[in-house]
Formats: C-alpha cells, sequence, structure tokens
C-alpha cells in the first residue's frame, strides 16, 4: 500500500496530521508493508526568500483581523498540537519561500531520508524559529538528518528536482487538492485534513481491504455443512 500526503512544512495542521498519521500507522496491523511518500505543496508560491515581519503580523493583515486576534489564533493552534507532542513557538517562525526545502524534500527521498527531513523541517519552522527559505539554513538542516551537505547546496544552486516539486502540485490540482494535509491511498481514497488517528486508520483498514479482498475457496465437494440464519438443522 502506497500512502502520499501533500503538504507544506510552514502548515501548522500538516505537522499535526504528520503525527496523528504516524499514531495510525503504529496500530496498522499492515504497517510494515506500507510505503509513505511525502509530496509537494506550496501554501504561498509568491512568497519572498525571507518574509519581512512577525507571523503574527502577517496572519492579521491575512484574515483581516486584530493582531490580539492573530495571537489567540495562534494560541489556540499551540495547545490543540500540544495533545500530539509538537511544541509549537509561532512567535519565533521566520515565514519564506518553502520552494527549495520541498526541493531538498525531493533529494531525501531518493536518499531514503524523507520522513526525518520533513520532521525536522516542521520542527525548525514551527518550534526553533529557523528562516525556512534561506538556502544556507536548509543545507544545515539537511545535513543534521544525514543528507550530503554538499549534495545538498548542489541541489539548491541548480535546478534540480524542480520539475518533480511542479509535478506534485500538478498532480494535486487534478485531484482537486485545495488545502493541506492531504492523504490519498493507492491513488483511490483521499482524505482531507488532519483527521483523527482513529479516522486515518479506518481509512488505512478500508483501503487494505479492498486491495485485498477474501477469495473464499470451495472445496470439490461443494460447500461444508455450516450453520446460517440463527439456527441449524439437526
Amino acid at each position: 500500500m502506497k500512502v502520499e500526503i501533500w503538504s507544506d512544512v510552514v502548515c501548522p495542521w500538516c505537522a499535526i496530521g504528520k503525527r496523528r498519521f504516524e499514531q495510525a500507522l503504529a496500530r496498522f496491523d499492515h504497517r510494515d508493508e506500507v510505503e509513505v511518500r511525502w509530496r509537494s505543496f506550496e501554501l504561498d508560491p509568491s512568497a519572498p526568500r525571507e518574509r519581512e515581519g512577525d507571523l503574527a503580523e502577517h496572519l492579521a493583515a491575512k484574515y483581516g483581523v486584530t493582531r490580539e486576534r492573530a495571537e489567540a489564533m495562534h494560541r489556540q493552534m499551540t495547545e490543540t498540537a500540544a495533545v500530539d507532542g509538537w511544541d509549537f513557538h509561532f512567535e519565533r517562525a521566520r515565514g519564506g519561500n518553502t520552494f527549495d526545502a520541498h526541493r531538498l524534500l525531493h533529494l531525501a527521498a531518493a536518499r531514503g531520508l524523507q520522513d526525518a527531513l520533513k520532521e525536522r523541517l516542521f520542527t525548525a519552522y514551527l518550534t526553533d524559529g529557523e528562516p525556512i527559505g534561506d538556502p544556507d539554513t536548509l543545507v544545515r538542516l539537511a545535513a543534521q538528518v544525514g543528507l550530503d551537505a554538499y549534495e545538498a547546496r548542489a541541489v539548491l544552486s541548480s535546478d534540480r528536482y524542480a520539475d518533480e516539486v511542479r509535478a506534485d502540485e500538478r498532480q494535486a490540482g487534478a485531484f482537486g487538492i485545495s488545502g493541506v494535509p492531504f492523504f490519498v491511498i493507492d491513488r483511490t481514497y483521499g482524505v482531507s485534513g488532519a483527521q483523527p488517528a482513529d479516522a486515518l486508520l479506518e481509512a488505512l483498514e478500508t483501503a487494505w481491504a479492498a486491495a485485498h479482498p477474501l477469495q473464499v475457496l470451495t472445496p470439490a465437494g461443494g460447500a461444508g455443512d455450516a450453520c446460517a440464519d440463527g439456527s441449524c438443522a439437526i
């Protein structure tokens, strides 16, 4: 079974969704047969490499609310995330363009380190206050999870994996994905949003059952004796 997750590294609900999916996967009987792939989605493709002003100011301007309301929204999100083990610090966040982060995630996928880098990027932005669009920062973060720093820098100095990021985004459009996180199972089932772990587990079980229907074998002698309809003929 293959699970593809469209998300952005500056999306708090995506980080929460990651943790809830991990909880669901840990309870899934066939978890060792599940391949997970993170797909690219930019919430703001036009964002500068590093955004000026703090996140509360940006949020207030985006939604036309007061700064106080924006800060209250951040506090509520922080409390929600804490239930799933995240320690968000929006006051530290340094927003920016995430295209290069997504390119490095494709490199990490090729090296078997995609989930580790995804986790590190979430923590870097949502907890540590790292500038998520800064190339030097991205190279350092990539090296921390085991990627070769020289290769990571070479990627960011070129256009490598740009086509792969754009392909993910085109596929998201084809699926009608307009918000993230969005989970796609075997290109057949879609789950929108950071659903509770129970709901994600149910989706995994439904997809598995559909892909592995029970095959009833009838011996050459025909069906065996059985009870049915609440009774037995004796």
